[in-house]
Parts: C-alpha cells; structure tokens; sequence
C-alpha cells in the first residue's frame, strides 16, 4: 500500500488579478500557508507559467520548480481543462466555449480545435519538461446535446462521435505515451466522458490506449447519482488523479438530477466546501490507499455558499487529516507465534514428509 501525496490545490479557482492570486510565486507562497504541499497548474494561464517556454526548455521548467520549492510547495500536475475542452466541440456550443480560444480564433472551429490539439500538445511536453508522468484533461464533447434519447436518437449517431471523438484524441495519446505522461480525463458531465460506461466506449475505440487514464472526482458522480465506490473497484487501475470535491443532491418535489435550470445555490444537486456534502470521503481514501493509488490527493474547491479563501483552509486541513498514513506492518503481528513449514504442517495435522516422501502439493 502507498500513503496519498497532499493535500494539493487545484489553481484554477483562485487565479485573479489581485495579489496573490495574479503571479505564480504569489499563489504558491498564499497555497503553501493554507496549509498545502502541492499545487495543480491550468496550463493556459499565462500569469501561472508559459507554456510554449514550458515545452521545450527545461531550464524554464526547473526555475519554475524552483520558485514552488522556495513557496513551499512542489508542482502536482498540468491542467489542460479548457483546451481539452475544445479538442472537441458540438457545433451548438461553438459561440459560447469561444471564450476559451484566442480572440482571433473565434468564429473558425477548425482553426480553434487546430490551436487545442496544439496546446494540449504542448502540456505533455511541459509536462515531461517538469518530471511529472501525468496531467488533467477534459475530453470535448460531439454527442453531449443528445444526452438524453428525445426525440429518438437516430441509429449510430452516438457510435459515429465517439468514432470521431477517439480519432481526434488517438495521435495525442499516441504522443503522451511517447513522452511518458498519461492524460487522466475528468469524467465530468458537459463531456463526452461523463460515467464510467462512456469511457469505455472510448477506451474501446483507442484500443485501451495505456496513456488514457481517469481524474476521478467523486462529486459528479454523486451528482449524477452513480456508485462512486464501486466505481473505484471497477477503474481502480486507470485512475491517475484524484480531486477532493464535496457535493449534495437533495432531490424535491420540483427537481432533481436536471436541476429545473436554477442557479447552483438553488438546485437540487451542488457543489460544497469539502466536508460540507455527502461525500463519503473516509471510504473513498480507505479505497485509494488499499488500491495503491500513487497520485496526490488534490482539493478543487467549488461551493455555491463558502468564500473560496475558507473553502482552501479548510480544505488543506480536511484532505491531510483524511490521508491514510500506511501500516508498515500487520496490526496482529505482536500475536505471532513465529512458526515454520514444519510447525504449519504439524498444524494441520499432516506429517512431514520424509526422505521418500512427496511434498503435498
């Protein structure tokens, strides 16, 4: 068994334009005294890192590991969320997740999925750069608008974007898997991979691809109300990434899993300060430790009430006081009574073999 890495903090969250949120060193230095060892980086934000520098120097990528070293911190992974995102965009989507792309980009899909697949790209490399064999990824999304079958989806039409879905991710698994990093995908609803059965048919399509792994977030599973234990017995060996994120679904008479298009204060299912929810995170660590989990343990802090400022103090103490520290030993070894192959057998009642005689099989 492996005792968890953390508590880390996810950045996204907290970059800002004021101080500290608005440099590397300054967030690095605010997350190291709210009690963090690690940090996540979205590596699209220019304030937090350059990413083109990022890819190819690696004298970029030590000095960056040096001003998190002098903070007090070390850099757990890169996030390529939002460019991940755009790898993959239903063309009803296409004014709204322009935002994400450089201005002039807008207004050309192919010029912005061109630019994703090269900043996802350029994330493994920095990636690789910073001696990390992992990052975070949402996978885009073709067949999301037809989540739910009405009116009656026409035959294929599901199995044709996922065809297409594996066919943009395949080159860039291909160049992770080169450069030793393995891209954990968010399983997130909004994206194509969203449960467990979507990312089969994924994983089907790139042949099991061994760079295709999970970031298991267990508050879109409770969300969508999925067994997120049993969901790490089924996955356990392609989860690479773990973020700490606490929610509550408390279905009414009005709403439930869709959420009646309220605000997030108001909907049945949303997210919570971890500790605030229902997440049954004394289970979930228990699992990830007997299951040699060898990631961090990496707060994402989203909640509808709390100020992120608490949710981040809190957030660092709950995730280090949840983290397992492991047993170098069996709890009943004092009991032992130091027997031997001779004593087990006497034990259970069989002889010793003799010279002539076979060992029982």
């Amino acid at each position: 068994m492996k005792t968890l890495k953390g508590p880390g903090l996810f950045l996204a969250q907290f970059i800002g334009d004021d101080a500290p949120f608005d440099s590397f060193a300054g967030i690095t230095r605010w997350a190291a005294d709210c009690g963090y060892l690690g940090v996540q980086v979205p590596s699209g934000e220019a304030a937090m890192l350059d990413l083109d520098r990022a890819a190819s120097s690696r004298d970029y990528c030590d000095t960056l590991r040096g001003t998190a070293a002098e903070s007090g911190v070390e850099i757990t992974e890169l996030s390529a969320h939002i460019q991940g995102q755009l790898v993959a965009v239903h063309p009803a989507y296409d004014l709204a997740f322009d935002g994400f792309a450089p201005e002039a980009l807008r207004g050309n899909p192919a010029a912005r999925q061109a630019w994703a697949v090269d900043q996802v790209m350029k994330t493994i490399d920095a990636s690789a750069n910073l001696g990390l064999d992992r990052m975070a990824a949402f996978s885009g999304a073709l067949a999301w608008p037809y989540l739910y079958p009405w009116p009656q989806r026409p035959a294929g039409l599901v199995e044709v974007a996922f065809d297409e879905l594996a066919k943009r991710w395949r080159p860039i698994l291909d160049h992770a898997a080169d450069k030793g990093v393995r891209i954990c995908f968010e399983i997130h609803p909004g994206e194509d991979l969203h449960d467990g059965a979507s990312f089969e048919m994924f994983l089907d399509r790139v042949d099991q691809h061994p760079a295709a792994m999970m970031l298991y977030d267990p508050s879109h599973f409770l969300l969508q109300q999925l067994d997120y234990l049993a969901h790490l017995d089924i996955y356990a060996e392609r989860i690479g990434m773990f973020h700490v994120k606490d929610a509550e679904f408390r279905p009414t008479g009005r709403q439930g899993v869709y959420g009646g298009f309220q605000s997030w204060v108001d909907r049945a299912g949303r997210f919570r300060s971890p500790g605030d929810g229902q997440i049954d995170f004394g289970a979930i660590f228990a699992k990830l430790t007997a299951m040699d989990f060898d990631g961090w343990a990496v707060v994402e802090w989203e909640c509808a009430l709390k100020h992120p400022e608490d949710g981040a103090r809190e957030g660092a103490a709950f995730t280090r006081d949840h983290i397992i520290r492991v047993t170098p030993h069996a709890f009943d070894d004092f009991a032992s009574a130091g027997t031997d192959d001779a004593a087990n057998l006497k034990m259970l009642g069989l002889n010793a073999p003799g010279p002539n005689m076979r060992e029982p099989s």
